[in-house]
């Protein structure tokens, strides 16, 4: 009996996907979500709705899943600051990212550009170093939130360097790279993607860019590293995630079409076009980088001394 209920079982999906992401549209995340949907759509023959959950650093979005049933309609578009960054600096979330998900898989990586605004007489990482020193909390930085991954770039690079900067948190990258370009703020790490139009119109001026290696969209731009500041490394992922519980079976299928997806040339030239890498994986890999990013964002939080609490 039980053998010929679970074969009459329908098979997944039978209805249309949740993909929930934890920023506003405009940014990478959102980006990757629509471009995934859409791609995801018809192999699967279900629509992938995307379902953009922002507040408090990610937290409502990623606490939304959670809580989800572990059905396989409800997923998480999670972004490395939110899912490892926010809970390595709070002494409280209301979720855990290794407990409570079922990671499916890595989909992309990317870097963030330090940008200044023309009228900070930087030319150079060196030089912006040599500024704030000069002039301690003078210069204040934009972010897309506190506890995202811009924030902590940031923060990163205080304490590698000794500076001091005022942080001046918005609610999404939108709006703090708007300011930026206005003058309001005076730097700000923020995807390659989104700042390289406004540098080549001179709205900008990018410094470094954060990654290890070079970015693809502005190759002649060094890297921290390159440019002095010894040892600096800091990225953006995404990956896709599922409840706890969810059933291994789903899990398998949606990996499997999403590393498909990841082996396409054309999503591959639109993800170059925004700087943004794919790195697909098994969810075993996913869910190792999980724990490695945390534990590496818990000792950063303790050298730094950095809670958002």
């Amino acid at each position: 009996m039980l053998a010929g209920t679970a074969a009459a079982q329908p098979a997944y999906p039978t209805k249309p996907i949740r993909l929930v992401v934890t920023s506003p549209p405009g940014g990478s995340q959102d980006f990757l979500a629509r471009l995934l949907g859409q791609a995801l759509a018809p192999v699967l023959g279900q629509p992938v709705l995307v379902d953009n959950r922002t507040g408090a650093s990610g937290i409502i979005g990623i606490d939304f899943v959670a809580r989800a049933a572990p059905d396989g309609y409800t997923l998480l578009l999670g972004g490395g600051g939110p899912m490892t960054i926010v809970p390595a600096l709070r002494a409280k979330v209301p979720f855990d990212p290794v407990r409570d998900f079922a990671p499916i898989g890595l989909v992309a990586a990317g870097s963030f550009a330090l940008a200044v605004h023309p009228s900070v007489p930087a030319r150079n990482v060196k030089e912006l170093v040599a500024l704030a020193k000069a002039r301690p909390r003078a210069l204040n930085y934009a972010s897309s939130g506190a506890g995202a991954s811009p924030h902590i770039a940031a923060e990163l690079l205080q304490l590698s360097t000794g500076i001091e900067l005022v942080h001046v948190p918005y609610k999404g990258v939108g709006p703090a790279l708007s300011d930026l370009i206005g003058g309001q703020t005076d730097l700000m790490f923020a995807d390659v993607h989104l700042v390289v139009p406004h540098a080549r119109s001179g709205r900008l001026r990018v410094l470094a860019v954060t990654s290890r290696e070079r970015s693809i969209l502005i190759p002649d731009m060094p890297t921290m590293t390159e440019a002095g500041v010894s040892g600096y490394a800091i990225g953006n992922w995404f990956g896709v995630l599922a409840p706890a519980a969810t059933a291994p079976e789903i899990v398998g299928r949606l990996n499997a079409e999403i590393g498909k997806i990841l082996a396409s040339a054309s999503l591959r030239e639109r993800f170059a076009a925004h700087g943004i890498e794919p790195r697909p994986g098994t969810p075993e890999q996913f869910a190792a980088h999980i724990r490695s990013e945390l534990e590496k964002w818990r000792k950063l939080a303790k050298a730094a001394n950095i809670r958002l609490d």
